[in-house]
């Protein structure tokens, strides 16, 4: 027994470990593989692993890199608009992370994620605010697997902005991209018009419904909740929303100390729980702040930059000695 998920899964495989010549052996030899004749249904949030030729995780060679970085695209012929005070923004290095989904597990937990179960998962209804994309490059006989966490982009020119009819999602002064729960009635145009995918609708009330027994629906899970965030109803969409709570949090501290808002004082979840240390969060506004230098990196790109939705957040390169016929 093993609690209420893995109650009834899996095997024992504990008979299999022995001892010999005084040492403890966790492994096994003879093992042989028989058809069952019995099947189950895999619940999988990606059922494609191709990029189709898009630079959507990049991979440079250490040559390349000393290069520097690649002019692309073209002036705007609109101004910029007038912005002051803070600029948030996040940096990923593809060439840190592992896909341990850590940042998955931390979001969950901080922004009262719903579990919405396997049934769900299976029908695309998955409610996690990042996702672990994996794709595979190189060649087709000895594939290279990359993996990218993708969130919200936070799009300064979001897609999604301009299609809700309720003025549900906005853009906020400091360039966040900012979902409005109590004016939110459903309409999934946002979602559609994403070109990232990253928005997650609410099909059910997850929160106090027997047929989704997990984490909010006992007087004990509902203890767990962060209180600085709400509970989401049915028929509403979320995303990420880069810890909106803990950035005000961070500038209610700063204030209240009359100090100035100290690069690296604001963490977001995915940040803090990284184990590799390959989210980087903070203000594009500072030069100086570390998410500004590493969005200055000539490794540095934006997913899907053709698109001109000029999002806050982007990821740096992957560094690989590569094979002359995958360079390009």
């Amino acid at each position: 027994r093993a609690g209420k998920v893995a109650d009834g899964v899996g095997a024992n495989a504990f008979p299999l470990v022995a001892v010999r010549d005084g040492f403890h052996r966790n492994w096994a030899a003879g093992a042989r593989l028989e058809k069952t004749g019995y099947s189950e249904t895999l619940a999988a949030v990606q059922r494609h692993s191709s990029m189709e030729g898009r630079p959507i995780v990049r991979t440079v060679s250490p040559a390349e890199m000393r290069k520097g970085k690649e002019e692309e695209g073209h002036d705007s012929l609109w101004k910029e608009w007038p912005r002051e005070g803070h600029h948030w923004g996040m940096a990923i290095d593809l060439d840190a992370c592992t896909g341990c989904s850590a940042c998955v597990v931390a979001c969950q937990a901080e922004n009262n994620v719903p579990v919405v179960g396997p049934e769900e998962v299976s029908r695309g209804r998955e409610m996690h605010w990042i996702r672990i994309d994996r794709y595979f490059e190189g060649a087709a006989d000895a594939p290279r697997m990359v993996l990218q966490p993708m969130m919200c982009q936070h799009c300064g020119n979001a897609p999604c902005e301009t299609v809700c009819p309720v003025l549900a999602t906005v853009h906020s002064s400091d360039g966040l991209n900012q979902q409005v729960y109590n004016r939110c009635v459903g309409t999934r145009y946002c979602e559609n018009n994403c070109p990232y995918k990253v928005r997650r609708f609410n099909w059910f009330r997850y929160a106090g419904n027997p047929k989704f027994d997990y984490n909010m629906n006992s007087d004990l899970g509902r203890m767990v909740l962060n209180p600085d965030v709400v509970v989401r109803s049915r028929g509403v969409m979320e995303k990420c929303s880069l810890c909106i709570q803990r950035i005000q949090a961070g500038k209610l501290r700063a204030e209240a100390a009359g100090e100035k808002l100290a690069d690296g004082a604001i963490r977001t979840a995915c940040q803090q729980a990284c184990p590799a240390e390959a989210i980087t969060f903070g203000d594009l506004a500072d030069p100086t702040s570390e998410v500004s230098r590493k969005q200055a990196s000539s490794r540095f790109y934006h997913v899907l930059e053709e698109l001109n939705t000029r999002p806050v957040v982007g990821y740096l390169a992957r560094v690989r000695n590569l094979p002359e016929e995958d360079k390009a």
